[in-house]
């Protein structure tokens, strides 16, 4: 399994640019699975929906399957601090790519996802594990740099990219354990 993160600040673009390397790898023959960070009180479940109900009567874990789908709900007693790690570790083994949006402090080999005209700093300089920068302003970025700069308006060429810098990108769990 490759393992590729997309850091950056709100609003620079990493949700759009993830939505749309999926089909890119997709339409490659890949297989792919997203990790995606969130705030602390999100929710995919829905009041009056069996598994719902089956949540808010104290279950730890509620698993809903279908022919078509497969989803698992974990709730915690107190709040746990999970790692990208842990959440790889509970993806299918059959995937081929991983794309991981946020968790822009892991130790991910990652893309910097950045915008000039967001208004935040760059990470790259600081961070040795950004290994290219997709951005909409290439000859604003503020500090130069040896690493790729891919245009983040063209997902097809940062797909083409991850796919041939594949190698850099596998993931062995038990590098990070």
């Amino acid at each position: 399994m490759k393992v590729a993160g997309f850091a950056g600040y709100s609003g620079a673009g990493k949700t759009t640019l993830v939505e749309k390397l999926i089909p890119a790898l997709k339409a490659r023959g890949l297989r792919v699975s997203v990790v995606k960070h969130a705030h602390h009180r999100f929710d995919i479940d829905h009041p009056g929906k069996d598994s719902f109900r089956h949540r808010q009567a104290g279950a730890f874990e509620v698993v809903v399957a279908s022919d078509r789908r497969l989803a698992l709900l974990r709730e915690f007693e107190r709040p746990a601090q999970l790692t990208v790690h842990h959440l790889l570790a509970e993806l299918y083994e059959g995937v081929d790519w991983v794309l991981v949006e946020g968790f822009r402090d892991s130790n991910l080999h990652k893309l910097e996802v950045w915008r000039a005209d967001a208004g935040h700093p760059v990470r790259y300089p600081d961070d040795d594990f950004i290994v290219a920068i997709a951005t909409d302003s290439p000859g604003r970025l503020p500090e130069t740099t040896l690493r790729p700069v891919l245009d983040l308006n063209d997902p097809e060429a940062v797909a083409r990219w991850l796919v041939d810098n594949g190698d850099r990108f596998d993931y062995v769990a038990e590098m990070y354990s």
